[in-house]
């Protein structure tokens, strides 16, 4: 979305003003003289409120909220309220997005956010009246878009909110990828392959096997980040400035939560201390933790694709990924692991949002934590971020891997490790003899156990099936 500040504009503009004095605002602008100072201020991350629509439609839902709450309380005259309700409705359906254009990272705990949001919404709402923007006697961002608020109170709702209606978006794109994990699974469930651990020849295994596992280890990761979201269930609208409610009605918060409950469909309550509920972010530091939590596996997954395609000649080659653009701008022929590779990356920095998430939590003093922006701006990153990541690991990734098969099944019967399947048989010492003889000469372990005469072709054939490899079976009986 474009940015409106940079568009051309017609060289108008109107007179406002704030406790320091007046500014000349361009009369394109839906924002007004607080939000141009944040612009002034904070040219820090580059990243804009437009870039989460999310969050834009969840402070137009809380302000909707707060206004139907008022006009209930008969503290706002009805035609402005109705007008703050539809200028918050068109912006909950899209409009006016690209006007809100604060830095996400800022200072002032959110209260350049929360302005930005109360300046477009009074200015569209003045417009609904038939008055030109600007005309804030008519509908003013404070005294009416923000009454009985602080950004201490709508700032951190909204944010609770826009997490949770990202939430199964995150989830949905999980899910996505999790199927595609199980219909490989399914695909490679007879593809037999060696195992290894510390990098070392194991113990057969699947390919189907392998990826089943990728697909439940993410399925845990879904109930983690569905019961980690439910803490923003709870809101602390009412509790102003710090907690206490002041210049709010003593049936404001009750009345607010009905209609957020109304408006979202959320089962959305009031916390029970609003002093802590001001100045406590641990729902967020634990959710973040949920979040890093899925990057790392999706990390650790896409370290084992890029081993197991390693190669084509010299690595271990045991299956394919689709290739998606040529790998060097010196090396002909080459094609590199680049989604794998960019999905590790994109769990490096949701591992390190977590770690800012972690600090900004921490370093809340008194009655407010000050550092939610850059807490906000951190979570929102890492959900955008991993949505896109999972979805073109699937889509350019998982959907187009395939396996080496005959390979695969080559790598097992000439593996040393092929010896742990005939241990319960032959016995460890012997075994350990075998594994040894296999090394120093370079033969299989089969062709040795056949020369050696340690066990007819028959049994041993029937012991190495791929299918008695890779589950359990019953042992011998003891001698």
């Amino acid at each position: 979305m474009m940015d409106i500040t940079k568009s051309e504009l017609s060289g108008k503009t109107r007179t406002e003003h704030d406790l320091l004095g007046y500014k000349e605002v361009p009369v394109e602008y839906y924002f007004g003289i607080q939000t141009l100072r944040a612009l002034e201020n904070f040219d820090i991350s580059r990243s804009r409120l437009y870039f989460y629509p999310e969050f834009i439609k969840a402070l137009a839902v809380v302000k909707e909220a707060a206004a139907l709450a008022n006009k209930d309380l008969g503290v706002m005259d009805a035609k402005i309220a109705d007008a703050i309700v539809e200028a918050c409705k068109r912006i909950e359906n899209g409009e006016l997005h690209n006007h809100f254009v604060v830095d996400m990272v800022q200072g002032g705990a959110g209260t350049s956010t929360n302005m930005n949001a109360n300046e477009v919404i009074a200015n569209l709402a003045l417009e609904i009246l038939g008055h030109n923007k600007g005309e804030y006697e008519y509908c003013h961002p404070n005294n009416h878009v923000n009454l009985a608020q602080s950004t201490n109170d709508a700032y951190p709702s909204a944010i609770r909110l826009a997490i949770l209606n990202s939430n199964p978006k995150l989830v949905a794109a999980l899910k996505d990828l999790i199927a595609a994990f199980e219909a490989k699974g399914q695909e490679f469930k007879d593809v037999i392959k060696m195992g290894r651990t510390q990098l070392q020849d194991a113990v057969p295994v699947t390919l189907g096997q392998e990826f089943d596992a990728y697909a439940a280890t993410l399925t845990e990761e879904i109930e983690r980040l569905e019961q980690n979201a439910k803490l923003f269930y709870e809101m602390n609208m009412g509790a102003t400035a710090i907690g206490t409610g002041i210049n709010s009605d003593p049936d404001y918060t009750p009345l607010c939560i009905k209609h957020l409950c109304e408006l979202t469909g959320m089962p959305i309550v009031a916390a029970s201390n609003m002093i802590e509920a001001t100045n406590d972010t641990g729902s967020y530091v634990i959710y973040s933790s949920a979040v890093k939590r899925l990057a790392v596996k999706l990390s650790k997954i896409c370290n084992d694709l890029r081993l197991m395609s390693s190669g084509p000649r010299t690595g271990l080659g045991e299956i394919n990924l689709p290739p998606m653009q040529p790998g060097s701008s010196i090396m002909p022929g080459k094609v590199n692991p680049v989604i794998p590779e960019v999905v590790n990356q994109i769990a490096f920095k949701v591992i390190g949002n977590d770690l800012t998430v972690t600090f900004a939590a921490e370093a809340g003093q008194l009655e407010l934590n000050v550092m939610e922006p850059v807490i906000v701006q951190s979570i929102f990153e890492s959900i955008e971020m991993l949505i896109n990541g999972m979805n073109t690991l699937r889509e350019r990734c998982i959907n187009g891997i395939t396996a080496n098969v005959e390979h695969l099944k080559n790598m097992v019967y000439n593996s040393i490790g092929l010896v742990t399947a005939l241990n319960p048989y032959l016995g460890y010492e012997t075994s350990t003899v075998l594994a040894k003889e296999a090394l120093v000469s370079g033969c299989g372990v089969y062709d040795l156990v056949l020369e050696q005469g340690l066990m007819a072709k028959d049994e041993l054939d029937k012991i190495l099936k791929p299918e008695n490899m890779v589950k359990p079976r019953k042992m011998p009986k003891g001698k």
